[in-house]
């Protein structure tokens, strides 16, 4: 089973998405839209980019062992 964006609705009146994976683990949380098309737009938006980008290590453990 694949992860799944899960939509919600938050106390102010806004939408937000949650990015879950197969066992349920949320992997990532969107910040709030005022309207449910924007919401929607976020999802697609990570849905054509996530799968292209690429990863950039800008922690601290990263630099110390350059």
């Amino acid at each position: 089973m694949a992860g799944r964006f899960e939509i919600l609705k938050d106390n102010a009146q806004g939408y937000r998405f949650r990015l879950t994976a197969a066992d349920g683990t949320v992997v990532a949380e969107s910040p709030t839209f005022p309207h449910l098309e924007g919401v929607v737009a976020g999802i697609n938006a990570v849905r054509e980019n996530a799968a292209t980008g690429l990863i950039v290590d800008r922690s601290t453990t990263a630099r110390e062992a350059a």
